[in-house]
């Protein structure tokens, strides 16, 4: 697309805009009482309007019902995240069977690795990107640690190279090849926290498998942003919180895809009731027997109120289909890097210009003076987020930003330099 640097431009893409209406759906936080630039969807997704009166729907059910509500509420208790089940599995390329809304994300990870980081005396090593989310760091050393090994000896990152910002696909690729007679697990993140780079994860998968090695995602900033095909991919596990693009609030539940070919009473997990096999459940036996599907990975009953947000977000994301966001992703996130460019030179952009190799987000790299071009842009209504030591980042989001909102953006930034 060709971009012009003008307010009638930006308008003039709105109105055009099949999902502007969508915006309407939402809370838009104010700032100086007005509407504020929410750029911070990938950090925390905005409310749908929708989601109070869901949530009174249970609130209501409970109230009536008491623990009649498991099975009579309008949206019975007992196998209320069962509803999440096809729209998630769209939302990441999976069966219906593979997904479940679950936990939180460090919880799924740990849960995760407990089956699919199995390290022994032969195959013991991790691979991740350097400068991984916390969770995923941290997460990875305990395990490593749980299993009494050393992480020195364990952790592989692959980091940039001297003077850059984002990773080199071959560089994964080729520590994978360097790797691989000690391989037991790649694990990175699907679009990295720091830079907004989207990482090839078909090829990661097929090379890592190809290697002898299970390989995962943490999808945090992945899922609802970029094109996902995890069955297809071949990928073995994942997961995702589900307040950043989808829209579900602090805290609210997250998610976990398994693929179908790990779903045996033989893969190792931590076991828990609500994942035990729903047609003896209620004998309470002894013995584990795993409902045979992601479901098998469930320690406890729904949380409902949370799960209730959940729903109001991705009923949102049914009724409109990934391809109409992807696309209006790209020409939003394209807006604006061409509004950064020619407004404020100064400020490098770290994230890939490839769409193939990133989502929504740009992250902005400032040599100097950073936190207070960063504050500047908070006191004149743009909502956007800071990590140390030196980037800001901005994320238009397909459901609720709009081209007028990337243009005022431009304007910002510029008037800030």
């Amino acid at each position: 697309m060709n971009y012009e640097n003008s307010l009638n431009f930006a308008q003039s893409l709105d109105a055009t805009d099949e999902l502007a209406p969508y915006r309407e759906r939402f809370y838009i936080p104010e700032v100086n009482g007005e509407d504020s630039v929410y750029f911070c969807g990938n950090s925390l997704g905005l409310q749908p309007k929708s989601a109070k009166l869901i949530i009174e729907q249970e609130l209501n059910d409970w109230a009536n019902l008491g623990v009649r509500g498991h099975f009579e509420a309008e949206n019975p208790w007992y196998s209320y995240h069962e509803k999440f089940a096809e729209p998630l599995s769209k939302i990441v390329g999976a069966l219906p069977s593979e997904v479940v809304a679950m936990n939180g994300l460090t919880v799924n990870l740990h849960l995760l690795f407990v089956s699919f980081y199995r390290p022994t005396s032969q195959r013991y090593k991790i691979i991740c990107e350097a400068k991984a989310f916390p969770s995923d760091q941290y997460a990875i050393e305990s395990q490593i640690k749980l299993h009494g090994l050393n992480l020195d000896e364990v952790l592989v990152e692959v980091g940039p190279r001297e003077g850059e910002s984002c990773i080199h696909h071959e560089d994964i690729i080729s520590a994978i090849e360097e790797h691989k007679e000690h391989l037991a697990l790649v694990f990175i993140g699907g679009v990295n926290y720091y830079s907004g780079q989207r990482f090839d994860m078909a090829a990661i998968t097929e090379v890592g498998q190809k290697a002898g090695a299970l390989v995962g995602f943490d999808l945090a900033h992945a899922v609802g942003n970029v094109e996902l095909d995890l069955h297809d991919w071949n990928v073995d596990f994942a997961a995702w919180c589900s307040y950043k693009y989808l829209n579900s609030g602090s805290g609210g539940v997250a998610g976990a895809y398994v693929h179908e070919r790990h779903f045996g009473e033989e893969v190792l997990r931590f076991a828990g009731w609500w994942g035990y096999n729903k047609e003896t459940r209620f004998k309470m036996e002894q013995g584990f027997r795993p409902i045979p599907s992601a479901e098998g990975w469930q320690l406890s009953n729904a949380p409902v109120l949370s799960m209730a947000v959940h729903k109001a977000s991705l009923d949102i994301f049914s009724e409109i289909g990934m391809q109409k966001l992807f696309e209006k992703r790209n020409k939003l996130t394209g807006f604006l890097e061409f509004l950064i460019v020619a407004n404020a030179p100064e400020v490098k952009v770290i994230t890939p210009a490839d769409p193939n190799e990133r989502g929504c987000q740009l992250s902005m790299l400032l040599e100097s003076g950073g936190k207070e071009r960063y504050e500047a842009l908070g006191k004149a209504g743009v909502v956007a987020d800071w990590r140390e030591p030196n980037v800001i980042r901005v994320a238009p989001v397909p459901l609720y930003n709009t081209f007028e909102d990337v243009y005022k953006f431009g304007e910002i930034i510029g008037s800030n330099n």
